[in-house]
């Protein structure tokens, strides 16, 4: 019994060859076979060979979903990323995973440490109420009623710098020391930038100008007395002071008195060259800047007083004992350059360069001591200054006269003291101190360039 077709057709398979034999010859004859053997073979051909087709294009190439590229391609970039990444990645991710040494500094030179402890020295003789930051431990606030009980002061005569192992406060070498302080930052600010002093060294001679400003009525444009100094000290004085018992400043309990003169060229004219210079330091800061301008013109005008023409140690044993001035013709040009630099007023520079200034500092006599620097003789150093302005800028008419004399006496200067070390290739050292020069006005064609940009 045969299940049930429901196709149509007989589900029995015939084995008889020779039906199948008929059946064949009969679809060649019958045209409608033909056409079914042609359908036959499309479908042969979409359901049998197409899938074949198909598989080989999809092995061959691959969709990366933007675009489509082929296998081998794919195979071969990916490839040569790897090996890229083992080549060069490797070695560096190794590098950067090795404990880093790093390269210790040099040692600084010797000249380096010398100025690091120059500069201590003085953190370590600061008198007044001193910062936190002041460096020196063992330093406290000393000296805080100086000067308190003068009608005239507003603040006193508190701050400023002692002057050695004693506590005394003397004005003319502190601010010559402001004086030489500013120069060198204004020559070498770099040098104290590449050291880590340059803020160290700017506060030390603020410190000396805000003191300075104290010793006068710094306010005013015209002033009849400076403070000279605080505090004295006799030879074999049995009443305390600052010999009778060498002590620490904190621990002072003995009076201090105040010296003030009513005139004082000297130590005028070197207080209007300590703020003048300072003030160039401080340009960056203009309100403070023009302060000490102001103050240093009120100084120097004190200076030049016709009637103020007395040096200030004279009848002042307490001073004259420690700190004599022996002139004040020195201090005039010294104070001039620095005025004539920082205002670019050339009226200073007419002074400086009127015949009777070198005549009456000897500044062309051949005197071994006048070549040689200090708080008491300023020659050597204002010489050089103006030198500078004859090299640079060259002015010529009615300063070139004066200012050739202070070119030939620095120039011998130099050379004297060249001699003396043998040691030292001239030519070299003469070089180099030509190159220290040209940078303080190399570039600059008139006055006012210089002015500006030279310091």
């Amino acid at each position: 019994m045969s299940a049930g077709n429901h196709w149509g057709g007989s589900l029995e398979i015939h084995g008889d060859e020779a039906t199948d034999d008929e059946q064949s010859r009969n679809l060649d004859l019958d045209p409608r076979a033909v056409n079914r053997r042609q359908f036959l073979d499309e479908t042969q051909q979409s359901w049998l060979l197409g899938p074949q087709v198909a598989k080989k294009r999809k092995n061959e190439y691959i969709d990366l979903g933007c675009f489509v590229c082929k296998r081998k391609l794919l195979w071969w970039v990916l490839g040569t990323l790897f090996v890229g990444f083992v080549v060069i990645g490797v070695p560096i991710i190794i590098a950067k995973s090795l404990p880093k040494h790093k390269a210790s500094p040099p040692p600084p030179d010797e000249y380096s440490k010398a100025l690091h402890k120059a500069l201590l020295f003085f953190n370590a003789q600061k008198s007044g109420r001193l910062p936190k930051n002041n460096g020196i431990p063992w330093r406290g606030d000393s000296g805080l009623n100086d000067g308190v009980n003068q009608t005239d002061l507003n603040h006193g005569l508190v701050g400023g710098y002692y002057d050695a192992g004693d506590n005394i406060k003397f004005h003319f070498p502190l601010a010559f020391s402001m004086s030489l302080l500013s120069w060198s930052v204004v020559e070498y600010s770099s040098k104290y930038k590449a050291l880590g002093e340059y803020d160290h060294i700017r506060d030390i001679i603020k410190w000396g100008t805000d003191y300075l400003l104290l010793t006068f009525n710094s306010s005013a444009t015209k002033i009849d007395k400076i403070y000279a100094q605080v505090g004295v000290a006799k030879n074999g004085s049995t009443a305390p002071d600052d010999h009778f018992c060498w002590q620490r400043p904190e621990d002072m309990s003995y009076p201090r008195p105040i010296i003030s003169v009513t005139s004082a060229p000297d130590l005028a004219g070197e207080i209007s060259a300590a703020l003048a210079s300072a003030s160039i330091v401080f340009r960056d800061n203009p309100s403070y800047s023009s302060r000490l301008l102001r103050a240093a013109s009120t100084a120097y005008s004190f200076a030049r007083s016709s009637s103020r023409r007395t040096p200030y140690s004279r009848s002042n044993p307490e001073i004259a004992n420690f700190y004599n001035s022996t002139g004040y013709w020195d201090e005039y040009m010294w104070s001039a350059a620095w005025m004539y630099y920082a205002t670019g007023n050339s009226s200073f520079a007419n002074f400086a360069t009127d015949p009777r200034l070198p005549k009456n500092a000897h500044a062309f006599a051949s005197v071994a001591d006048l070549g040689v620097l200090s708080w008491d003789n300023k020659l050597p150093a204002a010489m050089l200054l103006w030198t500078r302005l004859r090299v640079f800028l060259n002015p010529g008419y009615p300063f070139e006269e004066s200012l050739r004399g202070y070119f030939n006496a620095t120039g011998l200067t130099m050379c004297a003291n060249l001699r003396r070390f043998n040691v030292f290739n001239w030519t070299k050292v003469l070089r180099s101190l030509g190159a220290v020069e040209a940078e303080w006005f190399v570039g600059r064609i008139n006055h006012g360039e210089a002015h500006q940009d030279w310091l």
